[in-house]
């Protein structure tokens, strides 16, 4: 049986999480290594607790192992029509290597993919890419369909949706 707490990141705890964050991301994305920290994590409380944003954490008898949160959709890929549509972004999955393949991602989602339902949200979107081990196919056994693959040849950045109503 497992042990982790799934909730809102408190705000006590806003640098942990987002040094946990920017860690992961440097290690999955080497080429960000030198990039500045990005607005949502720079301006966390605003974004995520204040904001219309949703971030979650999993800790393990107080570890932090797991986030997840959404963001509203901005509209930066102009092929997706979602202008007349309450659609947010879902962001940042990260999990502890150790606590992997233990059903703990799928259940940060479904926790996420609750809250956005209870805020009245059609569609969640995000986008991946084929690098990452087993992204694809993990967020396909959540719902999401794959809505357009870009031709990148090192991205190859793949667009996916799940509507909820």
């Amino acid at each position: 049986m497992p042990n982790w707490i799934i909730q809102a990141v408190p705000q006590a705890a806003i640098d942990e999480v987002v040094a946990f964050v920017d860690s992961a991301r440097r290690e999955l994305f080497p080429l960000l290594a030198a990039a500045p920290l990005p607005n949502d994590l720079a301006r966390f409380a605003e974004t995520y607790l204040d904001g219309e944003g949703v971030f979650l954490e999993a800790r393990d008898q107080g570890r932090l192992v797991a986030v997840i949160g959404y963001v509203p959709y901005d509209h930066r890929f102009a092929q997706f029509a979602y202008q007349c549509m309450h659609v947010v972004e879902v962001v940042r999955l990260y999990v502890l290597p150790a606590y992997r393949r233990h059903g703990l991602a799928a259940a940060l989602f479904a926790t996420l993919r609750q809250a956005a339902e209870q805020a009245g949200v059609e569609c969640l979107y995000l986008h991946t890419h084929p690098f990452l081990p087993g992204a694809i196919t993990f967020w396909q056994r959540q719902g999401f369909a794959v809505i357009d693959v870009e031709q990148d040849p090192i991205w190859q950045t793949t667009h996916m949706q799940l509507q909820l109503a």
